[in-house]
């Protein structure tokens, strides 16, 4: 038997600290059974997961996506936190991308008399391409320029943190660049194997 789906926004919470979620949709997709309504309603508002293509974010279900995780990914790094920064600038400049500045946290922490393991914030981007996605939702110069944190965790491991791309195309409701949007997974992963502990770098990110 087939089930209709409707499409509605609504307010209306889920659990404390998750984003709401339309009330009828999630209605109607409980009928499905447990097992399903996670794969439903992913294949619905088309967010990108394991389960989907990149970027399947259509311009008709811009309006209707929830959000999954925190949209950041985490590629364990095979260099120091000031080795690492060095080589990812080295890598972005080489590849003809500004690179804006690089802020180091853990200074800025000295200086107010706070202990902070080594990181740093550094700031890039190509305009021709990441000032395309501020002309389909302007609030998205919120996440562009591009940023990255290469930090040290307590056990001594250095991580690069970054944007997942898709997430970032769902928080904005942008429908209309999946191409753009496809380009910067392209070209942000090809800069993080430049520092990756790991070939593949799915084998060291999180």
């Amino acid at each position: 038997m087939e089930t209709e789906i409707m499409l509605e926004r609504t307010n209306t919470p889920t659990s404390p600290g998750e984003r709401s979620v339309p009330a009828v949709v999630k209605a109607q997709v409980a009928k499905v059974g447990p097992g399903l309504a996670g794969p439903c309603l992913i294949a619905i508002f088309a967010i990108a997961t394991t389960l989907c293509a990149p970027n399947p974010l259509a311009a008709e279900d811009a309006d209707n996506v929830v959000l999954q995780g925190d949209g950041l990914l985490r590629t364990r790094s095979a260099y120091s936190v000031a080795e690492t920064v060095e080589r990812l600038r080295a890598d972005i400049e080489g590849k003809g991308i500004m690179f804006f500045t690089a802020i180091d946290q853990g200074e800025l922490g000295r200086g107010a008399d706070i202990e902070l393991p080594p990181s740093q914030l550094i700031l890039f981007g190509n305009p021709p391409l990441g000032v395309l996605f501020l002309t389909s939702n302007p609030e998205s110069g919120m996440d562009w320029p591009v940023r990255m944190l290469i930090h040290e965790d307590k056990a001594g491991a250095v991580w690069t943190v970054y944007q997942d791309w898709n997430w970032v195309a769902a928080r904005y409701a942008i429908g209309d660049r999946q191409a753009e949007f496809a380009k910067a997974t392209e070209v942000v992963a090809s800069i993080v194997a430049s520092v990756a502990d790991c070939n593949p770098i799915a084998d060291c990110t999180e």
